[in-house]
């Protein structure tokens, strides 16, 4: 099946000097959602802005849905559509009538079924006939969504869709990203929560400085890069790392009371029995152990750190 986005060789540089994106060939699936991670500054939102017809490209070419950006641009327009990190909704509006209006802007006929299973979808029937200024800043950015799905696109941007929200509602926006996705629209998140991105993305963009670092299979990624701890709860606190353990990565924390083993859950030998053993010899003892997986956000780190 194709690709719904091709994006090759994309470049913006300013006339500043500024390089935001230095050459960027990305391939997303229909029905994926696929997150682009990065930190402030590392041209997610520019990329975001050129596939959306807002921000022109120095060069590269972007087809979404098969349609070129430039040269079948209404084409394109339609089959997207954009949560941007700003609110920008008539706050004087209904809810009903952003919807509507949207929806009328990309030249939809009226559909009146549709908008309503939309607003109940994402929780704002009955908020139907409030105004936006009466709004929380949760139920705008629900709006915001509302207002981007109104003409039935293909493929959803969103542009940090949870940042400034409390955790609550983050967690509902994952649950209502995960339904758009299973009624077949494809979905495009930019974030710099970590958490976010593992939690639901198929596969995960690393991008920093204008350049794409990485693409792959989030399950993968963590497999691949992924470390695993070993913490041990001491018996009694250490000072320092006898020398006899030099041949382990340890590190001590809590002030002594705990012992961290990283290592590579792929390899053949882990190192943790030969290391039990010799903590048994040294007569090191412990009253609790516990493993963990090192987290997504910590092999964000280390692509960034080594690019």
């Amino acid at each position: 099946m194709p690709s719904i986005l091709s994006v090759s060789g994309v470049e913006k540089h300013y006339r500043s000097g500024l390089t935001a994106l230095g050459g960027v060939d990305l391939e997303v699936e229909r029905g994926e959602i696929f997150a682009l991670l990065g930190p402030n500054g590392a041209g997610k939102t520019t990329l975001i802005s050129i596939i959306c017809g807002t921000v022109t490209m120095t060069a590269g070419t972007v087809s979404v849905g098969g349609h070129d950006i430039v040269r079948d641009f209404r084409a394109a327009r339609a089959t997207i559509g954009l949560v941007p990190q700003e609110i920008a909704i008539d706050i004087f509006a209904t809810v009903w009538d952003t919807a509507r209006f949207s929806r009328g802007l990309f030249g939809r006929p009226p559909h009146p079924a549709y908008i309503e299973e939309l607003l109940r979808d994402l929780s704002l029937w009955e908020k139907r006939d409030s105004r936006i200024i009466e709004l929380s800043g949760g139920m705008k950015r629900r709006v915001m969504i509302a207002k981007a799905l109104s003409h039935e696109p293909e493929l959803l941007f969103l542009d940090e869709p949870t940042a400034g929200v409390d955790v609550n509602l983050r967690r509902d926006m994952w649950a209502l990203v995960r339904k758009l996705r299973d009624k077949g629209v494809t979905i495009v998140l930019t974030t710099h929560y970590i958490e976010e991105a593992e939690e639901m993305a198929d596969r995960v963009g690393v991008i920093d400085k204008g350049r794409l670092l990485l693409v792959e299979n989030t399950a993968a990624l963590m497999k691949k890069l992924g470390k695993r701890r070993l913490k041990l709860v001491l018996q009694h606190p250490m000072t320092t790392l006898p020398a006899e353990l030099a041949d382990w990565p340890l590190e001590l924390q809590a002030d002594g009371h705990q012992l961290l083993y990283t290592f590579d859950a792929n390899a053949e030998d882990t190192g943790i029995p030969g290391l039990l053993r010799r903590l048994g010899e040294l007569n090191i003892d412990f009253k609790d152990l516990d493993t963990e997986r090192s987290s997504l956000e910590d092999i964000f780190i280390r692509l960034v750190e080594r690019a």
